[in-house]
C-alpha cells in the first residue's frame, strides 16, 4: 500500500512539473519576443510599406507584410474549409462509417498532416513553372491550404464524431434523413469544436513561412489582383533578421511580436467562441 500511494505521488510531481516546463516555456517566448519586439514597434511600422533604404535602417513599415499574411491565412482558411467541412461529414458513420475508404482518407489525411511544409511548397512552386505562373498570392493561397486541409479536416471530423449517437438516432425515428440530421442536429452539437478547428488551421497557416517561401514570394507593395505577389509577416522576420544593421533586426522583432499577437488573439478567440456557442450543445 505504501508503493502504490509513493508511485501515485511520483508520478502527480511528475505531470506537475510537466505542466510547469509547458507553461514556463509559453511565457518565456511570450516574454522574450514581447521586450525585444515592443519597444521597437511604432505606428510607422503599423502603417506604411517599406521605402527606399528600409532594408538599411530607414523610414518605412511593415504594413505590406501584414496585409499579406491577412490575405494569404484568410484565403487559404477559406479555401480548406470548402474541402475539409464535405469530408469530415463523409467520414461519419451515417455515410462512409468504417468503410475502406474512409480507413484510406483517414490515412491519407494524417500523412498529409506530417509533411513538412516546405515539401508543400517545393510542390507549389512546379505547379506555378508547369503552369506559367509567377509567385502570387493565389499561389500562397493554395500552398497554405494545402497545409491546413488535413488539420481542419481531422479536428472537424473529431468535433463532429464526439456528438450522441442517442440525438442522430432520435431524428431518425422522426423521420429525418441523413442530411437533415446531419444539417440539423450534429451540426448544430458540433459547432464549438467546427469553428475551433477552423481557428486552429487559421492559426497554423499565418505562421507558416516555408509553404509561401517559393508560391507567394515577397514584395514590398500592397497586393493588388490574387496574380501579384505578396509578403507575409513569417518572411519578414526571416529576412530581416538576416540583415547585419540592428535597426532592421529589431523590426524583425517587432514584427514577430504582431505575429505572436495574431496568433495569441486567435487562440483566445477560438475559446471564446468555443463556450459563447456550447450554450446551443447538449451538456
Amino acid at each position: 500500500m505504501k508503493w502504490r500511494l509513493l508511485e501515485e505521488k511520483v508520478f502527480r510531481a511528475l505531470m506537475i512539473l510537466c505542466l510547469g516546463a509547458v507553461i514556463a516555456g509559453l511565457a518565456l517566448i511570450v516574454a522574450v519576443i514581447t521586450a525585444k519586439g515592443a519597444r521597437s514597434l511604432s505606428w510607422e511600422m503599423l502603417t506604411q510599406v517599406p521605402k527606399g533604404g528600409y532594408y538599411l535602417g530607414k523610414s518605412g513599415g511593415i504594413l505590406n507584410a501584414i496585409v499579406g499574411s491577412l490575405a494569404l491565412a484568410f484565403g487559404a482558411t477559406a479555401l480548406a474549409c470548402v474541402f475539409a467541412f464535405p469530408v469530415c461529414l463523409y467520414l461519419q458513420r451515417d455515410y462512409a462509417g468504417r468503410s475502406r475508404l474512409a480507413s484510406f482518407v483517414r490515412t491519407s489525411l494524417d500523412l498529409l498532416w506530417g509533411v513538412p511544409s516546405i515539401v508543400y511548397g517545393a510542390f507549389g512552386f512546379t505547379v506555378l513553372l508547369y503552369m506559367g505562373m509567377r509567385a502570387s498570392l493565389l499561389g500562397g493561397i493554395i500552398a497554405l491550404a494545402l497545409v491546413e486541409l488535413p488539420i481542419m479536416a481531422r479536428a472537424m471530423e473529431e468535433a463532429v464524431r464526439m456528438v450522441p449517437q442517442a440525438l442522430k438516432e432520435a431524428s431518425y425515428a422522426m423521420g429525418g434523413t441523413h442530411w437533415e440530421t446531419m444539417r440539423k442536429v450534429v451540426l448544430r452539437q458540433a459547432l464549438p469544436g467546427i469553428l475551433t478547428a477552423i481557428l486552429l488551421a487559421f492559426g497554423r497557416g499565418i505562421g507558416d513561412a516555408a509553404s509561401v517561401l517559393f508560391t507567394a514570394g515577397y514584395t514590398d507593395n500592397l497586393p493588388r489582383s490574387l496574380l501579384d505577389p505578396v509578403a507575409s509577416l513569417p518572411l519578414a522576420v526571416f529576412f530581416q533578421l538576416g540583415t547585419p544593421f540592428p535597426e532592421v533586426q529589431s523590426r524583425a522583432h517587432a514584427c514577430a511580436f504582431i505575429l505572436l499577437v495574431i496568433v495569441l488573439v486567435v487562440s483566445v478567440l477560438s475559446r471564446l467562441l468555443g463556450s459563447r456557442v456550447s450554450k446551443y450543445s447538449l451538456r
